[in-house]
């Protein structure tokens, strides 16, 4: 599809002030890149928009769609009171942007060389729900474990999901064309959520948003960017895989995406996706991401359309994907008809915030001008040279090394304060659920919880009915040894007002699962 002559102006436009800057969309790591204050402000807008757009927009489709495309059939409604409406209505769908803004602040507040722990204070102690990976983290952090332990597969088993790759963003567009100042960044907040492929899905987010300042070549960027993670780890294979296979159905985005599936759709690490259609693992949804930013061919709609219509998480990935776009063309180049959606909210403060777009704009550019200058560039009035930095491979992380998903069982009991016992045969257990209320009760009840393993103490924890300070599993324990277990929770405080919810156990082995004809 081609371009808006917009799109191609904003490219010319880039490509001619960006000194030292190869014909073939390449860079020259030993130059630097001059970007005017003017193009400078125009992609910070359209970062920030293009993600507010891309996650309104797929909102309506969020995890509907499980291991299944949107029909090409399917509306996906836009209208331009939108976005107010669902700023209103819906504000917890912004998590994409307000988790952002959250860290935005603490830098504010404290500067772009904050502790880690002013991170994570910060974000545990925010009044926003939380989900998964973030909502394990700030469980951990409210009960003394701080990063990089809160996001650590051992301790939190949702270090796969999604979380740092949607919040991510922020960490690129502060550092354009210093890909490894954003992955210094990356290091600091995404350990507080996140470890191996959900922490590489950030670092991956932070660096193409970083390499979209300064190349408006998508294929380009998509490859270079990849340069930040590991070989040999899953994220980067599948990422390989998102590229070779549109080279391979270069006009069939979803032969790609079945091929995805079919290699990469399987989940280890979430409990809530192991043998499930449901996947909020970073890698397949970064595979979406990319998928949309290839086979978009840098249209807006279209790429915003097929990182929606790939499924799972797909407010997010339609967010990422029109971010990136948008810092890559700039605001200018966003096609009219998604603008006055953006007008009608860029002076509303995002829900849990003190910041909007119009604010973040010009925080953003304060914060970009102190990375180039610190990061061996020079910031003038009328624009900013930027001294590249070419990608470096961040450190091999993996989570759940040696545990393989062998039985998913059903309980879903409810208890009143007899013990919970659960035999099983593995070297890992989870065992979801949660404290739920059956009758009046006013008191900020916490249930007090024991656990044994083989009749040995394990574990004696909290666990907060208040949603927001819930913990997101009732128990989960790796690394055990390969064999029969038997686990016992005592509830020690029970509570007539309250039982204890039990859903599903996912059990792990230390051998993979191979799935034998029966007869």
């Amino acid at each position: 599809m081609r371009k808006s002559i917009i799109y191609c102006l904003v490219a010319l436009i880039v490509s001619a002030c960006s000194t030292d800057k190869q014909n073939s969309g390449k860079l020259n790591y030993d130059a630097t890149v001059t970007i005017p204050m003017d193009v400078l402000k125009d992609k910070i807008k359209g970062g920030w928009a293009g993600q507010t757009i891309g996650c309104t927009y797929g909102g309506p489709t969020e995890f509907k769609y499980r291991g299944a495309m949107i029909h090409d059939r399917t509306p996906i409604i836009w209208y331009d009171d939108y976005a107010k409406e669902t700023f209103e209505l819906d504000p917890g769908l912004y998590d994409d942007v307000y988790m952002d803004l959250t860290f935005v602040e603490v830098m504010e507040k404290y500067g772009i060389d904050a502790h880690v722990d002013s991170f994570a204070l910060a974000f545990a102690n925010a009044d926003y729900k939380l989900w998964h990976a973030n909502q394990a983290a700030r469980y951990n952090i409210l009960n003394g474990i701080m990063p990089p332990a809160s996001g650590h597969w051992i301790n939190n088993p949702h270090a796969d999901d999604i979380d740092f790759q949607i919040e991510a963003d922020f960490a690129g567009m502060m550092t354009p064309g210093m890909v490894n100042a954003g992955s210094e960044i990356c290091d600091k907040v995404g350990h507080i959520m996140n470890y191996g492929d959900g922490w590489y899905g950030g670092v991956y987010m932070s660096a193409l948003y970083s390499l979209a300042f300064v190349s408006d070549d998508i294929p380009f960027v998509v490859s270079e960017a990849l340069k930040t993670i590991p070989p040999k780890s899953k994220f980067r294979k599948c990422i390989e895989d998102v590229i070779k296979l549109h080279k391979q159905y270069p006009d069939d985005w979803k032969k790609a995406w079945l091929d995805l599936e079919i290699n990469h759709g399987f989940e280890v690490g979430c409990p809530e996706g192991v043998f499930n259609a449901f996947n909020i693992d970073a890698t397949l949804n970064s595979a979406y991401v990319v998928l949309g930013l290839l086979y978009g061919e840098g249209d807006f709609f279209k790429t915003m359309d097929i990182a929606t219509r790939a499924g799972q998480d797909s407010d997010c990935n339609p967010a990422s994907a029109a971010g990136i776009l948008g810092v890559m063309y700039g605001y200018s180049a966003i096609p009219d008809y998604w603008k006055p959606a953006m007008e009608k909210v860029e002076d509303i403060d995002f829900p849990y915030t003190s910041i909007s777009l119009r604010k973040i704009y010009d925080i953003n550019l304060k914060n970009i001008k102190e990375m180039v200058s610190r990061n061996g560039g020079e910031v003038h009035e009328d624009a900013v040279t930027i001294k590249l930095q070419k990608p470096t491979e961040v450190s091999w992380e993996e989570s759940f090394t040696g545990h393989y998903p062998a039985e998913r069982r059903v309980i879903n009991k409810e208890f009143k304060g007899e013990p919970i016992v659960i035999d099983f045969d593995g070297n890992g257990v989870v065992l979801m659920g949660n404290i739920k209320q059956i009758s009046a009760d006013n008191s900020n009840y916490i249930a007090q919880l024991e656990t044994y393993i083989d009749g040995k103490l394990v574990e004696t924890f909290p666990m907060p009915f208040d949603y927001i300070k819930r913990k997101y599993d009732i128990f989960h324990k790796y690394q055990l040894e390969n064999t029969n277990h038997k686990l016992e929770i005592k509830w020690l405080n029970p509570h007539p007002a309250y039982v204890i919810q039990t859903k599903d156990v996912v059990i792990y082995s230390d051998t993979e699962l191979l799935v034998k004809r029966p007869y």
